[in-house]
């Protein structure tokens, strides 16, 4: 094969003169030549050739799909990088300079060290085309010889260890070494023992042993990991042990449990910059690092046995499987990674998506579990198959969204007729650690984003998810029978960022990038979250708006069938209008959906204005929307474009336009005290939705004011009641602001439910005015209870639970 770039422009850039900063002198060469070559024993070549098949992927056909178009694929990209590579001083590619001309700059300097991690990627790319079969380029001597010359060229330019770093940590200690380990390992028999040393210098100036010192700033949870499998690669890769001893002992802080800033909480939250839920984006590098880690070194001499792990095991069920639905991850714990779609320059390319996070969180959770016990690894493998067969969105089989190595243990999960795939579990789940909460029925599933001074409106940084800014301010997702594409399908640079589903919000102009980076936008207020049985919940939230004088108490109560929401005390003065909006549902890019009013199918299914007193309103093919009492209602049919650059700097500036429909409850100019009420019926056929607003008994209304708001709805025995000041609603008395649920069933039995969102609660006294015989199960906050004619709790100190759920269980009388 001919070399696409010039061997003598090659050795101009990256020559003896070059060299000498990235190579040891003649001297030093042979000095060090004995323990490297002695470092290459068997137990390190064993962890090379095992992290080897971690990245290349073991016993799949690559003359079978998807495999062989993949492999196709991935020779076709490294094509194209070998002939686009040109060495020259400042960069490695034209369109990756990392020579930073202005240090001073710290906005130029982010830029300039990305492109040094950019660098190390495409050389990375080039060598798995060279190591993999079927690319079309295995084993090409000229691909081989170009990545030998890539290495050397960054490494004596500007990964050494004579150089300063400038800009992002992240993509010296991380990003770059990151790459150019997997490149060593998957091309370690052709590594010289120059070439081995000279990267192993480099590695240990730019992540030294003091990086995982101390548990704390950037080497924490997932960041903590990433540094964790550095030090790894790097011991295997000269045959330092201590290096591999450090590695493993250092993954040790990730496990225990914390309350507060980054890691993993005991009611399964999991927060990264220490006011962002992250699962779905810092929580996957944290379980594929973590997967990968467990792999390497389990059955070696550094196998990770601290007895806390079981602690990072039990978060497959207990913190990433509640957020995962059908193949997807949600959105609302994904950070600023829902902004990352097209990729600038390559618009055939998507980078993430919902379903894109998804699949690589189940394929980590796949790796996890052959390092875990033999009843978590069936588990997982049947709950796995359940998630990735029931996508009908992205189809895991066509290998669109996995690599060849996850993708290879997917196929074999798929291809195993003995697992049976494991259906979603029902339920609710509150995540007061992240106000957070998701909610499970046999029709829908649901999950809500609240914000408090624990956790952020939302996270920009490095130029991306800019207009997030009210992603926090009550969202409610939800995923019904039309497919799980809702959020996936280019909605995010389309969507009206001032009407995100579920949230009220003032209408005053804000910059991209309103209130600061890494998640520094946090309302000055701490009621966030609610109280829940497993099955419903009564969630609430004290809203003020982002750079905003816009101030409401949102509730949410969680039924089989529906979600009631209620709010009050809406009030603003920004001289702008405040809406609620009610939903805001993607039809895609050419779709249709029936709009029908209290009966009346809207002409042409289109509809632009406001109808007053409608009582109820159906989307075809997505949901019911009940508003007891009758609202006015403002409805919107319109086509949105714009583009990924928008919302992140370094997406795609190409248009994309998708159709949309909106419900508004407008509130008015600068309202005081405004309200609403409403039920979202996911699934719902129109009959079933007019059904429901027909039967105006099904709902009792108990309170929808700022002090307190609750429902009851006999049918279900549920009473819910969000008290944000003390006081009595219904048969309910709080003399503190808590959270309650009561749900009654028909053996004779009730489970009172008490939450305190706001950590403010030292006391309590609740009461129900309902006969009770006993009491049969108790919280340890539980102080004292008496039953008869009325049942009274008294509760200790809740402002140490966390906000979890207490739940006390009585037999009714």
């Amino acid at each position: 094969m001919t070399t696409f770039w010039s061997r003598r422009g090659a050795l101009a850039a990256s020559g003896a003169g070059a060299l000498a900063l990235a190579l040891p002198a003649p001297g030093a060469a042979a000095a060090q030549s004995a323990p490297v070559v002695a470092a290459l024993t068997d137990e390190f070549s064993a962890l090379r050739a095992k992290w080897r098949g971690l990245l290349l992927g073991q016993g799949f056909s690559p003359a079978a799909e998807p495999f062989k178009a993949k492999l196709a694929a991935l020779g076709t990209t490294a094509r194209g990088h070998l002939a686009a590579m040109s060495p020259t001083e400042g960069s490695l590619w034209p369109e990756h300079v990392y020579a930073d001309p202005d240090p001073d700059k710290d906005t130029e300097s982010y830029t300039y060290s990305a492109q040094i991690q950019s660098s190390y990627g495409k050389l990375k790319t080039m060598a798995e085309a060279y190591a993999q079969p079927g690319t079309g380029l295995t084993g090409d001597p000229a691909l081989l010889s170009a990545v030998l010359t890539g290495i050397d060229h960054l490494g004596a330019e500007v990964y050494n260890e004579s150089q300063t770093p400038y800009g992002n940590w992240y993509n010296w200690q991380i990003g770059a070494p990151q790459s150019l380990l997997d490149i060593c390992v998957i091309l370690d028999d052709h590594l010289s023992d120059e070439r081995r040393a000279a990267a192993v210098r480099a590695v240990d100036h730019f992540v030294p042993d003091a990086g995982v010192a101390h548990y704390t700033g950037t080497s924490t949870g997932a960041n903590r990991i990433d540094l964790c499998r550095v030090l790894a690669l790097r011991g295997a890769l000269d045959g330092t042990a201590a290096k591999v001893a450090l590695a493993r002992d250092a993954i040790s802080p990730v496990f225990p449990y914390v309350t507060s800033g980054d890691g993993l909480y005991a009611d399964g939250s999991l927060v990264q910059h220490t006011w962002v839920p992250y699962t779905g984006s810092y929580g996957a590098v944290l379980i594929d690092g973590l997967s990968k880690l467990f792999a390497l070194l389990g059955d070696s001499a550094w196998a990770i046995t601290d007895p806390q792990r079981q602690i990072f095991l039990d978060a497959v069920e207990h913190a990433y499987a509640p957020f995962l639905h059908d193949g997807l991850m949600m959105d609302g714990v994904s950070g600023r990674a829902i902004s990352r779609g097209l990729v600038a320059g390559d618009l055939s390319k998507v980078q993430q998506n919902d379903h894109l996070r998804g699949h690589a969180v189940i394929a980590s959770i796949l790796l996890l579990g052959q390092g875990a016990s033999a009843g978590e690894n069936t588990r997982w493998r049947a709950m796995a198959k359940g998630w990735f067969t029931r996508d009908r969105y992205s189809d895991v089989a066509t290998g669109r969204t996995l690599g060849v190595a996850p993708l290879s243990r997917v196929m074999a999960l798929l291809d195993d007729s003995s697992v049976r795939p494991a259906p979603e579990e029902n339920g609710h789940r509150v995540f007061p650690g992240m106000d957070r909460a998701v909610h499970r029925t046999r029709d829908f599933t649901a999950s809500v984003s609240m914000a408090s001074r624990r956790i952020t409106y939302y996270e920009n940084g490095n130029g991306e998810n800019l207009r997030a800014w009210h992603t926090g301010s009550g969202m409610l997702y939800w995923w019904g029978p039309e497919g799980e594409g809702q959020y996936s399908d280019g909605y995010w640079p389309t969507v009206d960022p001032y009407r995100l589903p579920g949230t009220t919000v003032s209408a005053k102009p804000l910059a991209d990038g309103e209130g600061g980076i890494w998640g520094a936008a946090r309302p000055d207020v701490v009621w966030a979250g609610g109280a829940t049985d497993g099955t419903c919940a009564a969630l609430g939230q004290h809203l003020k708006g982002l750079s905003s004088t816009l101030e409401a108490k949102k509730s949410w109560f969680f039924l089989g069938d529906c979600v009631v929401c209620l709010g009050a005390g809406i009030t603003g003065a920004d001289g702008g209008r405040v809406e609620t909006v009610v939903d805001n549902r993607s039809l895609g890019a050419d779709g249709t959906a029936v709009l029908t009013v209290d009966g009346r199918p809207q002409p042409g299914g289109s509809w632009s204005g406001t109808r007053n007193r409608v009582r109820w309103a159906h989307l075809a093919g997505h949901a019911g929307y009940v508003f007891p009492g009758g609202t006015t209602l403002m409805g919107l049919r319109e086509e949105r474009t714009g583009t990924w650059k928008a919302i992140n700097g370094g997406g795609s500036a190409d248009p994309v336009t998708r159709r949309y429909v909106t419900l508004l409850a407008d509130h008015g100019e600068d309202p005081t005290d405004a309200g609403y009420a409403y039920i979202v019926m996911p699934g719902a056929s129109r009959a079933r939705t007019a059904a429901r607003a027909a039967a105006p008994r099904w709902l009792e209304t108990l309170a929808n004011s700022g002090a307190q708001q609750g429902v009851r709805v006999p049918s279900s025995g549920f009473t819910g009641v969000n008290f944000f000041e003390a006081g009595t609603v219904g048969r309910v008395t709080a003399d503190a602001p808590v959270s309650v649920q009561i749900r009654e069933k028909r053996d004779g039995t009730a489970v009172v439910c008490v939450a305190d969102p706001g950590r403010t609660v030292k006391g309590l006294t609740l009461t129900w005015r309902r006969p009770v015989q006993s009491v049969l199960t108790r919280p340890g906050t539980l102080i004292e209870a008496s039953t008869g004619s009325t049942l009274s709790l008294r509760f200790g100190d809740l402002s140490t639970t966390g906000g979890v759920t207490q739940t006390v269980r009585v037999r009714t009388a």
